[in-house]
């Protein structure tokens, strides 16, 4: 059996660390115990608990990162106001930054989150560049129906989801992106290479539905709802919100009186358990890409790979 000593060295061979996994599987609880153990710090890879005030909503629970007394640092949590559109770029510009803070303090990084987007944009090597507005090429776009313009994408790259053709605003935006990549070849395509381990957690299908249930009765009782009247009381406009997806979209319908009680937590709850599955799917495709994805249940299976 390797020593203590010995697999501590080993694991600082990789610069990442990355605990990922469907929602309610008890992802941050298992990256904050292994930050503890081997003097960590987490990024968020969560794409709305980058929002200040969001907090019940997006599932923070910030008491998990308090383990044995010890506040456990964090990073991209609370970091953009709520009404703002946050994005992928963005996100892998503020990881790199707190990638590189964290190892020139001669800490551990870990990435944790289930936001498979941000986790690919942090590990792919695939530079993501922020692009700007082409306005005339818009114009011409708006005059295209959706049936010419998915056509015009599907033209210039090939498809690996149907997340851009599914909305006219997104297929636009994808095809403003081709054109510009199309027009700037000299833009330099990669990030620096990162040695990543990645932990998958991942429970039985029923204990994971239970679960979903279980937190969101308790949330909704511990002040979610007041959370989504306080947000709109401060100006962010139900369309914003709805945007948002999950918890904030049936929760605003709510609100505003367009579904019942027993509507919003029928239809949320099985918009979560529907998230789940969407995620996995999401997982199971890095897999075929080549990511090397670690499946398990409990943080003792990762500490026991780990430390």
């Amino acid at each position: 059996m390797q020593s203590y000593e010995r697999k501590l060295k080993e694991i600082e061979t990789y610069d990442l660390i990355v605990i990922t996994g469907p929602t309610a599987t008890g992802k941050t609880s298992i990256a904050a115990r292994l930050a503890a153990e081997i003097e960590g710090e987490i990024i968020s890879a969560d794409s709305r608990q980058v929002y200040r005030k969001m907090d019940l909503g997006t599932g923070k629970d910030l008491d998990d990162y308090i383990v044995n007394g010890k506040k456990i640092p964090f990073h991209l949590i609370d970091i953009a106001e709520p009404g703002y559109e946050y994005n992928v770029f963005e996100f892998q510009r503020d990881f790199f930054d707190a990638f590189l803070d964290i190892k020139s303090r001669g800490k551990r990084p870990i990435l944790c989150g289930g936001t498979g987007m941000y986790i690919e944009a942090a590990i792919s090597e695939y530079k993501l560049i922020e692009v700007p507005e082409n306005s005339d090429l818009r114009k011409t776009l708006l005059t295209k129906t959706d049936e010419e313009l998915q056509n015009i994408l599907v033209s210039m790259r090939k498809l690996h989801n149907t997340s851009d053709t599914s909305d006219r605003k997104r297929l636009i935006r994808a095809i403003e992106i081709e054109q510009y990549y199309s027009d700037n070849p000299q833009i330099p395509s990669e990030t620096p290479k990162i040695n990543s381990i990645i932990f998958g957690i991942n429970k039985p299908r029923d204990e994971v539905r239970e679960r979903i249930t279980k937190r969101l009765k308790q949330r909704l009782e511990t002040g979610m709802i007041e959370e989504v009247e306080l947000l709109l009381e401060n100006g962010v406009t139900p369309e914003k919100l709805k945007y948002y997806g999950l918890e904030y979209k049936f929760l605003t319908q709510y609100i505003l009186g367009e579904i019942t009680y027993e509507q919003m937590f029928s239809q949320l709850n099985t918009a979560i358990h529907q998230f789940a599955k969407r995620q996995m799917t999401w997982f199971r495709r890095m897999e075929k890409k080549g990511f090397n994805i670690i499946w398990v249940e409990s943080y003792e299976e990762v500490k026991a790979q780990i430390v």
